[in-house]
């Protein structure tokens, strides 16, 4: 072979050589950029369990529980008692209205939403079994025109355990504000429920006196006495609103 042709040879020899060697180190480098991508890979996992444990909380925070009152099903009365002329024997004067709407909401752990709860009852349908005296409540006592409706904000339950138990009987108290006749003040009533389900059915009663609220007594010719005492009465049915 001549000499000139052995070294283009030799040239030949040593390009693919390195071009050989270059595709090696391209290939190296390609698998070690791989690997590390795959060894971050892992650290960014954490980031996206993140997001379940958040929303959970914010579940947990806002599971109040609502309870709705049903109007058809429930009802409010007066009791006052009174001396009839006509009669030997006290009685008692009821006026009843199904004229009610409210709910009550409470905290997972019991405590009331005030801003939330109420009970709100017209008290211009209200009616007894003497239109004289509903029309002399109307007008003198209750002054409807001027204060159609009375409303109580439960604050506070007491004597019940929290959560409300699914089933059975159950008696607590429930305070709040009660506004009449223009005047706000605090009352406690005495509730006796049954809780079936979704349901929480029972009821509730408090006592007050005419001056309390600023209530006019009555006094007419029929009556010969009134008490005092105002007994407020309530059957009711609460309905779990989800």
């Amino acid at each position: 072979m001549p000499e000139q042709s052995a070294d283009r040879f030799l040239a030949r020899v040593c390009l693919v050589f390195v071009a050989l060697l270059l595709a090696g180190l391209l290939v190296a480098c390609a698998s070690a950029t791989s690997q590390s991508t795959l060894d971050r890979e892992p650290t960014q996992a954490p980031v996206v369990a993140i997001a379940p444990s958040a929303a959970s909380h914010s579940q947990a925070v806002s599971g109040t529980l609502r309870l709705v009152l049903v109007p058809s099903e429930s009802e409010v009365r007066y009791r006052v008692r009174e001396q009839l002329a006509r009669l030997s024997l006290p009685s008692d004067a009821v006026g009843i209205t199904k004229a009610i709407s409210g709910a009550l909401v409470l905290e997972p752990d019991g405590i009331i939403v005030p801003d939330q709860s109420r009970f709100v009852v017209d008290l211009r349908t209200l009616a007894s079994d003497e239109s004289r005296r509903d029309n002399y409540v109307h007008r003198n006592t209750l002054e409807t025109d001027r204060f159609p409706t009375a409303e109580f904000v439960p604050t506070e339950v007491r004597g019940v355990a929290s959560p409300l138990p699914t089933s059975g009987d159950v008696t607590f108290q429930l305070m709040g504000d009660l506004t009449l006749h223009g005047v706000t003040h605090p009352t406690t009533w005495a509730v006796t429920a049954h809780i079936e389900g979704q349901d929480l059915t029972g009821s509730a009663s408090t006592d007050f006196t005419f001056d309390d609220f600023n209530l006019r007594q009555p006094r007419v010719p029929l009556v010969l006495s009134v008490e005092e005492t105002i007994r407020l009465e309530l059957d009711f049915r609460l309905v779990r609103e989800s």
